[in-house]
């Protein structure tokens, strides 16, 4: 367990153009933020859970699953087109003060991800306050394809988007090994944050196995997760 304190922030606007109302849609029994705030609560190096959100229907679902939602995010940091750094700012600068106290890092949990374990979270812990990284992100290895596989077409022509792809050789073969951000996990430093990035300048990675590594944007999405956790439920 880390001694530092570490502030959890579930961002959940209540506009959704992809799914509508997809932070409280079902997924196996319980409201999709649910599950990320349930994850977070086992996590005791955690200082608190705070869950960000415009929506008062919301707001009633995260209190009632254990996560504070002591203030309204505004309007203005609410919108389609509002980037993620200041609301995750505006909720440091609001819980701080409501409760007179200084965070070490801020972990922003995405609803979105609801297949993380407690483990990801305390391995991203130790992992950053063990280090002198900046950030911690999670990431999931690429097996199906590989950067120097995709294409584009200028023209008619079928050209390497990146970098050419060696002729013959087996997808299995391609070096070096490629991650993606899965979306689960974002830790950072408080002054990371404060000076506008997540990432920072040193970044390490979390890697997460694929089962774990679900980010829903549409409809297809759901289904998958669905099917995960009645798998899982099986086995």
């Amino acid at each position: 367990m880390v001694d530092e304190k570490t502030l959890c922030v579930i961002p959940a606007r209540g506009g959704s153009k992809g799914v509508p109302h997809k932070n409280i849609r079902d997924l196996g029994g319980k409201p999709l933020i649910a599950w990320s705030i349930e994850v977070a609560l086992k996590v005791h190096s955690l200082s608190d859970v705070l869950v960000s959100t415009d929506d008062p229907e919301i707001a009633r679902i995260a209190e009632k699953y254990g996560a504070q939602v002591p203030f309204m995010r505004p309007d203005e940091l609410a919108k389609d087109s509002s980037p993620t750094i200041p609301v995750i700012q505006h909720a440091l600068e609001h819980m701080e003060k409501l409760n007179q106290t200084e965070y070490d890092g801020v972990l922003l949990l995405e609803p979105t991800s609801p297949l993380r374990m407690p483990v990801d979270i305390e391995t991203a812990l130790e992992t950053l306050y063990n280090s002198d990284a900046d950030s911690v992100v999670s990431v999931c290895k690429l097996t199906h394809t590989h950067p120097v596989q995709i294409k584009k077409i200028v023209g008619e022509q079928l050209i390497p988007f990146l970098v050419d792809e060696p002729e013959g050789i087996r997808r299995q073969d391609l070096q070096p090994d490629a991650y993606y951000r899965n979306g689960a996990i974002y830790l950072m430093r408080k002054e990371t944050l404060l000076k506008g990035s997540i990432r920072g300048n040193k970044s390490m990675p979390l890697i997460m196995p694929p089962e774990r590594s679900v980010n829903i944007d549409d409809e297809l999405d759901f289904l998958f997760a669905e099917s995960l956790l009645k798998h899982h439920s099986r086995a």
